[in-house]
């Protein structure tokens, strides 16, 4: 189990920046990041090295922050196979709320970073269907 960093900010310029800055200062590395805006807010979700630090640091600066477990589960990099984890959890009634992508840096494999309501029961899933989680 993995815990994502959510930060929900104004969508101006300059705001991704900052919030890189931020963690680039205390030495905290993103390891996986996807962003979803409206016209005037949005919501960057990030895998990070220290979620709590990332958090406290991010609020001293006066974002507004929330840490959420999600699951990581590294996948060979071949045609389908998303698809076939994607299958095998629709399959066991597991529903994913949302989904992106990430890399393993020591053996180069994607890390398909996800959101669901049980964490602990799916995990038991994927491993039990053959998946390694991280």
């Amino acid at each position: 189990m993995l815990k994502q960093l959510s930060i929900f900010t104004e969508n101006k310029k300059g705001t991704m920046q900052h919030i890189t800055g931020i963690l680039k200062d205390k030495e905290i590395n993103i390891l996986g990041s996807v962003t979803n805006d409206s016209a005037e807010y949005g919501i960057i979700r990030m895998v990070v090295s220290d979620p709590q630090n990332a958090k406290a640091a991010l609020e001293q600066e006066g974002y507004l922050c929330k840490l959420t477990d999600v699951i990581g589960v590294e996948l060979e990099d071949r045609v389908g196979n998303l698809n076939f984890l994607l299958q095998m959890l629709y399959e066991s009634n597991i529903n994913v709320n949302y989904i992106y992508l990430s890399f393993n840096r020591a053996s180069g494999k994607p890390i398909l970073i996800f959101h669901t309501e049980d964490i602990r029961e799916v995990e038991n899933c994927i491993k039990a269907k053959g998946f390694t989680s991280v």
